[in-house]
C-alpha cells in the first residue's frame, strides 16, 4: 500500500533517516490514510533520542516540550509536528500516566505499547506499511481492538476506555469481543481520571456519526462518570406522546440534533430529570411535570462537575429549561420567548425541539415540526428589524430617563420593565420616540393622581 506523506513529514523523515536513526510517520495520519481519509495532524515517530532529534533538526524551529516522554515539536512551514522517541512505558500507578519511559530502537516494541490495532501502524516510503498487529485487517473488517491484552492496556490508561468508544462512535467500527467486555470489566477505573479528559471523550463521543448504537450498548459506562443516565434506562413514558423509554428517547433525540458539543450536550441531559418527577395519573397516563426546571438545575450541576465552561453550562441550561414551552405561533407569544431565549439561542431551541420531536411518537413528528416551523418563521418575521425583546435592547435606557426628571433607582427599573412588556405585547413599538412620549404620559398620569 502506497500512502502520500506531506512534503515536509518526508523533509522530517528523511532528515533523521539520512542521520542514521529510523522514521515514520505514526497512529492516526496512518489510519486515516488506510481508511482513504484525509488525515488531520501528521505525527512521527523515529529511533532517535530527544537530544539526536534536537541535534537533527536544529536548523528549524524545534520547541523542546515533552522532552521528558521522548517529544519534540517542530514548527515546520505552517505547521507543528510532534516528533516522538519509540519508547516502552514504565509502571503505571495512576491509570493515566507511565511513572517513567524507557527509549528503545525498535519500532514493533513501540507499536506494541500503543492503544488499538488501528492506531499501531507506522509508515514511510522506503519500507511502506508496518502492520505487526493487524490494523488494516481490522479497518477492513471495521473493528475497534486493543494491541495485546485490553486489561493491560486499559489499567495502563483507563481513558482509552472512552477513547474506543469515541472512535468506534466516529468511525461506524464495532468493539471486539474481548476489548469490549473488558471496557465494562475496567469501567470503574475512569473515576481515576482527571474529569476534564472525561468530558472532552464524552463530547468526542456524542458528536460521532455513528453515536446512536454506543449510546445504546454502552450506557452502564457513562454512568459511571453520569450516574443520573441510569434511572432514565427502561423508564417508560406511558403517554400518547412517546413510544420509547426515557433513555431511548435521549438516544434518539441526540443523533437528530446538530452535531456540535452544544446541542449534543443538551440533548444528553435535556430529559434527565424525568426520573425525578415521574408521575402516572388515574387513567395510567404518564406525567412528568417540572422535569425542564429541574432538569435544567440537574444539568448544571453535572457539567460544573465535568468542568465544562460556564458560557456551554448557561446555555445548556437555558436550551435545557425552555425546550418543553409551546407558544403559539403568533407575535406576542413568540415576542415573549425571544425574551426569554435571547436571539443568539432562539433557533437552538428550535433545533433542540425538532430533535426532540424525531424521538417522539412517528405520528406526531409531521405535526411537530409544522408547529416549530411556523415558530421560526415568526421569529424570523419579528427579528427582521433586529429587535431581541429584552432590556439590553429596549430602545431607551436609565440615562434617558433620568433626563426626564426621575430619580435614580427602582423606579427606572419599574418603567423599562414595563416598556418591554409593552413592547412584547405588541402595544408599542421598540422605537425610541414612541417610548419616551408614554414614559411621559406615564410620569404625567402619575402626577396628575
Amino acid at each position: 500500500m502506497k500512502i502520500k506523506i506531506p512534503e515536509n513529514v518526508n523533509i522530517i523523515i528523511n532528515t533523521l533517516v539520512s542521520r542514521g536513526y529510523s522514521a515514520y510517520a505514526v497512529g492516526g495520519c496512518i489510519r486515516d490514510s488506510v481508511m482513504g481519509t484525509l488525515p488531520h495532524d501528521w505525527d512521527i515517530c523515529t529511533s532517535a533520542r530527544p537530544e539526536e532529534i534536537l541535534s537533527a533538526l536544529g536548523k528549524h524551529n524545534v520547541i523542546e516540550s515533552g522532552l521528558k516522554h521522548g517529544t519534540v515539536t517542530v514548527h515546520f512551514g505552517d505547521e507543528l509536528y510532534e516528533i516522538t522517541t519509540f519508547r516502552a512505558d514504565g509502571a503505571y500507578t495512576d491509570n493515566r500516566h507511565p511513572e517513567n519511559v524507557i527509549f528503545i530502537r525498535s519500532l514493533r516494541d513501540d507499536l506494541a505499547r500503543r492503544d488499538f490495532t488501528v492506531n499501531a501502524m507506522a509508515y514511510n516510503e522506503a519500507e511502506g506499511l508496518c502492520d505487526y498487529f493487524g490494523g488494516t485487517d481490522d479497518i477492513r473488517d471495521k473493528v475497534i481492538r486493543c494491541v495485546g491484552d485490553p486489561d493491560k492496556r486499559f489499567n495502563e490508561d483507563a481513558l482509552r476506555i472512552l477513547r474506543a468508544l469515541r472512535f468506534a462512535s466516529r468511525l461506524g467500527f464495532e468493539i471486539e469481543r474481548n476489548t469490549s467486555d473488558s471496557i465494562r470489566r475496567n469501567s470503574g477505573l475512569l473515576r481515576n481520571i482527571s474529569v476534564e479528559r472525561i468530558a472532552s471523550e464524552l463530547v468526542g463521543i456524542l458528536d460521532g456519526e455513528y453515536c446512536e448504537r454506543i449510546l445504546m450498548e454502552y450506557t452502564d459506562v457513562l454512568s459511571v462518570f453520569i450516574p443520573e443516565i441510569q434511572p432514565m434506562i427502561g423508564l417508560e413514558q406511558r403517554n400518547p406522546h412517546h413510544v420509547y423509554d426515557v433513555w431511548t428517547h435521549t438516544v434518539k433525540v441526540i443523533v437528530n440534533s446538530p452535531h456540535g458539543r452544544l446541542m449534543r450536550l443538551a440533548a444528553l441531559l435535556h430529559d434527565i430529570a424525568k426520573p425525578r418527577c415521574a408521575t402516572v395519573d388515574e387513567k395510567g397516563i404518564g406525567h412528568f411535570h417540572g422535569h425542564p426546571a429541574l432538569g435544567a438545575e440537574m444539568a448544571g450541576k453535572i457539567l460544573k462537575r465535568l468542568h465544562f465552561d460556564n458560557d456551554t453550562i448557561d446555555k445548556v441550561r437555558l436550551l435545557i429549561k425552555y425546550h418543553d414551552l409551546r407558544p403559539q405561533p403568533e407575535p406576542k407569544q413568540v415576542r415573549r420567548l425571544i425574551s426569554k431565549t435571547g436571539t443568539e439561542m432562539f433557533l437552538p431551541l428550535m433545533e433542540l425541539k425538532k430533535a426532540d420531536a424525531m424521538g417522539q411518537n412517528p405520528e406526531t413528528i409531521k405535526e411537530k415540526l409544522e408547529y416549530t416551523d411556523r415558530l421560526e418563521q415568526m421569529y424570523r418575521e419579528l427579528t427582521a428589524d433586529g429587535s431581541e425583546f429584552n432590556i439590553k435592547t429596549l430602545a431607551i435606557n436609565g440615562n434617558d430617563l433620568i433626563s426626564l426628571g426621575i430619580s435614580p433607582g427602582r423606579e427606572i427599573g419599574r418603567l423599562l420593565k414595563e416598556m418591554l412588556e409593552l413592547v412584547i405585547e405588541g402595544g408599542i413599538r421598540n422605537d425610541r420616540e414612541e417610548l419616551l412620549r408614554e414614559v411621559r404620559r406615564r410620569i404625567d398620569s402619575d402626577t396628575k393622581v
